[in-house]
């Protein structure tokens, strides 16, 4: 077996001492937007957990609110949980009665996961009043801030 020089995986790798990489630009926006991520979560987790559920429990419930399902590999793509860690999400949101595994007819293969009316009724309730909650903050921002924030993150997002 051949082994791989790391070296020779990427060539075009500017070589950085400690000193030069701490000095980078980019390595405060990443400070910055970690935290800015832990502020976020530190501010609308309690808020979550006071309605009975977690954040990816909440997420999937407000993704699949006013739909007539999702496939999980849909769900996925579409919430901010990994395929792994949302099955047991659904199993126990399924156990609460809020979500359904239905069976489509044309693809026997996969799982169709559906608000329950149960599920469909929470929805009604929490995401207008979650919402509410986070525009007391998204609020102090002009619509044009919005614009240039969600720009600036969808290009970085992009280089990746």
């Amino acid at each position: 077996m051949k082994q791989t020089n790391v070296k020779n995986l990427q060539p075009s790798l500017p070589k950085l001492t400690v000193e030069t990489a701490k000095k980078q630009p980019f390595l405060q926006v990443l400070r910055e937007l970690v935290q800015t991520y832990q502020a976020f979560c530190v501010y609308d987790e309690p808020h979550i957990r006071e309605m009975g559920l977690t954040a990816p429990q909440f997420d999937v419930i407000a993704t699949l609110g006013n739909t007539s399902g999702m496939f999980m590999n849909q769900l996925a793509e579409k919430t901010l949980v990994t395929k792994g860690t949302l099955t047991g999400i659904i199993d126990r949101l399924e156990q609460k009665g809020f979500v359904r595994r239905e069976v489509p007819p044309e693809n026997r293969r996969c799982f169709l996961i559906v608000l329950t009316p149960k599920g469909e009724q929470l929805f009604q309730e929490i995401f207008p009043a979650h919402t509410a909650y986070l525009l007391e903050k998204f609020g102090q921002l002009s619509e044009q801030e919005l614009l240039e924030i969600k720009a600036a993150l969808q290009k970085l997002r992009a280089i990746f």
